[in-house]
């Protein structure tokens, strides 16, 4: 799945990553949402780039997550004001600068974008093995939120193995279907 998603050109990433953004901007979480908690793509992940700034633009707290220094599997969240605020963090990812960031239980994201390396219909994420997003989504906080994977229509697969810890999204959005899973 990786190196096919590495594999893709700039103009596959964008012409999904278009079609994602429409789907997720037509989910009524979306319209409801106050704080939303979105990733910054890295290496053919579907680009949210768009989705940052509209959040921005139209009021809502935008929230990216930092991966938390000396302590593996944690990160810690920051609002960004605009995409330019995010800095090359751990793994190349950009994040919020360290201080913008709070522990996560300072937030309440009504909606958190999720990257992955493969979902199915149940919900199951094949993450990168760190299990940020599991530790991160079994916190209270994330207890009222809708979670949201995003990916492109190949690394949506019939089924993937589930681990006790393992949280299913309620939604998995392709550039050529939403997925409803748990909600």
């Amino acid at each position: 799945m990786l190196t096919r998603r590495q594999a893709l050109t700039a103009e596959a990433v964008a012409t999904a990553s278009a079609a994602v953004t429409a789907r997720v901007l037509a989910l009524p979480q979306w319209g409801a949402a106050r704080e939303i908690l979105a990733y910054l793509p890295v290496r053919g992940e579907v680009d949210t780039r768009e989705l940052v700034t509209r959040a921005i633009r139209e009021g809502r707290r935008l929230l990216a997550p930092r991966c938390r220094e000396n302590a593996p599997g944690l990160v810690d969240l920051g609002c960004l004001t605009c995409l330019k605020d995010a800095v090359p963090g751990r793994f190349g990812i950009p994040e919020p600068p360290a201080e913008r960031c709070q522990a996560p239980e300072a937030f309440a994201p009504d909606l958190i974008l999720v990257p992955g390396v493969a979902f199915d219909p149940s919900g199951t994420r094949l993450g990168f093995g760190g299990g940020y997003y599991d530790r991160l989504l079994a916190l209270p906080m994330a207890a009222g939120a809708t979670v949201v994977g995003l990916c492109h229509a190949f690394q949506f697969v019939d089924h993937l193995p589930a681990a006790a810890w393992d949280k299913p999204m309620h939604v998995v959005i392709t550039e050529h279907a939403t997925h409803w899973c748990h909600l």
